[in-house]
């Protein structure tokens, strides 16, 4: 009994009138609001860093490839986002979304998992901004704070950096003074930074050299560690893709926009529009950023760590680099801002619903923010980034972004093929109540060749089994896949083809499921196509991540346990509901049993 309590309790699901509550929270952003912060919160380091750093050792010039597969992957994760806001509108992004679907405990872990990226996310952006703003001051504030204040730990930063700091103790009182406030000056940041942006497109095409991306092998110097072949795809596809996986992280924070579900204007229709909008920008950025970068200076002779200061330089461009490099504080800011943004409304979802400390649910009666939820996320990553140096911060990117990318494919797949509670079956003997007495009916089942128009419970199950057998088959390929090479013979094809089979097999058992008939203002194409790809795409990079990021996940997730099992499971607001239904239904029958005894 004790085993079926706890399972129910894990299971729980939010209900829809709690759904449609009212919310404390202000509804003050439009859809120029939510564009700006979708693209102020991914459009940062990426832009200024990234491009360089791919293209220099991983990709070359086709490093604009790269940023193209990666916007395609997410892309589908965007439009798997873009409904479920549609459906939900409800602060708490992905938080929400598996609550509603999957149960409290899935729910759990993915909140707990995005408390994190956020905390790191801010804490690297805050420390990107310092190391950025340092750079142009001759590292100043590094001699000064490493002399004053050394810290000889060697998993710990050489020094505190108290700049980081400063900034993020701004930004909390910024975002605590209220959402409309800390809006415009996202707006006017991301204006900044676009503006930025469109400067170094248009100075790039003016000084853009097509030779460039047909450098041959021979003409590059001797002293050039790793020049790869040279050409527009010096490492070859294998280059471009592992570019792909890296540049993948240039668009996480798109989904911050999820998580102003409370605080948005007409939610269906802005979220969906603006996380469509948004990705559309980002995209354009990075392809035009990366394609005048390499045009302007050779890939081999890119710097890394700010690759736009220094090929200003080379071209003899000393204005145009001041500018840009003004314009890239302002635009580091802006992602500064739009990282720690999310994390308050998370904070805010999970105690509302009493998985975590309640306190944090409270709502200051002036500001219209969940102000402690903001002081508790200032203080978090003001540890972090006074600790912890920039490098440290992003090898610590835990899998928490793309694990809750996979459980909002997961939920969209689930919900397309979930019988409604209201729902009635055909009337049709042939198409209702089950029919595998024999192996031929129950394959007809699982396929649908019976052609059900509408879900019945068994097309439910037989959706939600194939989805997690699925997800099982992609993640036993990706593991094979990363420990051996397909294309030298070392894994034998027969497993690999095999397990492709399977998991074509059972993405088209999914795909032949009677689909539930809803009115929403945006759902995704090509179901159940582009959610399996999402799937796919989110666990083989997961799979790319280093056992240590495993480890800190593992000692990450046993505090938010300790936290769940201790404290969540008791005050969780659905499981007092569900005890006060089921107190109320045991009177009733009490009430029923009395009647007829006296009868």
């Amino acid at each position: 009994m004790t085993c079926a309590r706890l399972w129910r309790a894990l299971s729980r699901r939010r209900q829809d009138d709690e759904l449609t509550a009212k919310s404390e929270l202000a509804r003050v952003l439009g859809i120029i609001d939510l564009t700006a912060l979708g693209v102020g919160s991914t459009l940062g380091l990426g832009v200024y860093v990234l491009a360089g750093s791919v293209a220099k050792d991983t990709a070359g010039p086709a490093v604009c490839i790269s940023f193209l597969i990666a916007a395609i992957a997410s892309a589908f994760a965007g439009m798997c986002y873009a409904e479920f806001s549609s459906r939900v509108p409800k602060a708490g992004s992905a938080y929400v979304y598996s609550y509603v679907t999957v149960g409290e405990f899935i729910a759990f872990v993915i909140g707990w998992n995005l408390i994190l990226e956020y905390v790191i996310g801010t804490a690297s952006m805050a420390r990107g901004v310092s190391s950025y703003i340092d750079v142009l001051t001759n590292y100043t504030i590094e001699r000064a704070l490493h002399e004053a204040m050394p810290i000889k730990v060697s998993f710990l930063s050489q020094y505190p950096d108290f700049f980081a700091l400063g900034m993020v103790i701004l930004l909390t009182l910024f975002l605590s003074i209220g959402v409309k406030e800390s809006s415009m000056l996202n707006n006017v940041f991301t204006t900044i930074n676009l503006i930025t942006i469109s400067i170094i497109v248009v100075s790039g095409i003016i000084k853009a050299d097509p030779s460039n991306w047909s450098i041959d092998v021979l003409d590059i110097p001797m002293n050039v560690t790793n020049p790869g072949t040279g050409g527009f795809m010096p490492f070859g596809i294998k280059g471009v893709m592992e570019g792909a996986a890296i540049c993948f992280y240039g668009f996480v924070g798109f989904d911050a926009v999820a998580t102003t579900g409370e605080e948005a204007k007409n939610p269906q229709r802005n979220i969906p529009l603006a996380i469509v909008l948004s990705l559309a920008i980002i995209f354009l950025a990075y392809f035009s950023i990366s394609t005048v970068l390499t045009m302007m200076w050779p890939y081999y002779d890119q710097d890394a760590q700010a690759p736009f200061p220094y090929v200003y330089d080379q071209i003899g461009w000393p204005t145009v680099k001041w500018i840009v490099n003004i314009g890239a504080v302002f635009a580091l800011c802006t992602s500064l801002l739009g990282a720690m943004f999310p994390l308050p409304r998370v904070l805010y979802a999970m105690a509302s619903d009493g998985v975590i400390f309640k306190f944090l649910a409270t709502v200051h009666p002036k500001t219209m923010t969940p102000l402690l939820g903001t002081a508790l996320s200032g203080l978090l990553t003001g540890i972090m980034t006074l600790l912890f140096d920039l490098q440290q911060l992003i090898n610590m990117m835990s899998i928490g972004t793309l694990l809750a990318y996979t459980i909002v494919a997961v939920s969209v797949l689930i919900l397309r093929y979930q019988k409604e509670e209201l729902s009635t079956q055909l009337s049709n003997p042939k198409t209702t109540g089950p029919m595998y007495s024999t192996p031929a009916n129950y394959f007809k089942q699982i396929f649908n060749l019976y052609n059900q128009k509408e879900p019945t419970h068994f097309s439910t199950l037989t959706a939600k089994y194939a989805v997690l057998l699925f997800g099982i088959i992609v993640f036993i390929i990706g593991i094979l896949v990363n420990n051996c090479n397909v294309l030298e013979g070392k894994l034998p094809s027969v497993i690999f083809a095999i397990l492709a089979l399977l998991a074509l097999l059972t993405a088209t058992a999914i795909g032949r499921q009677p689909v539930q008939q809803i009115e929403l203002s945006f759902k995704v194409p090509l179901v159940p196509f582009i959610p399996c790809l999402s799937i796919m795409i989110n666990l083989y990079l997961m799979l790319q991540l280093d056992m240590n990021t495993w480890i800190r996940f593992a000692a990450w997730m046993v505090i938010g346990f300790c936290i769940y099992f201790f404290y969540g499971v008791r005050h969780s607001v659905q499981g007092e509901r569900e005890r006060l239904e089921a107190e109320t239904l045991a009177r009733k029958y009490a009430d029923q049993v009395q009647v007829v005894t006296k009868c």
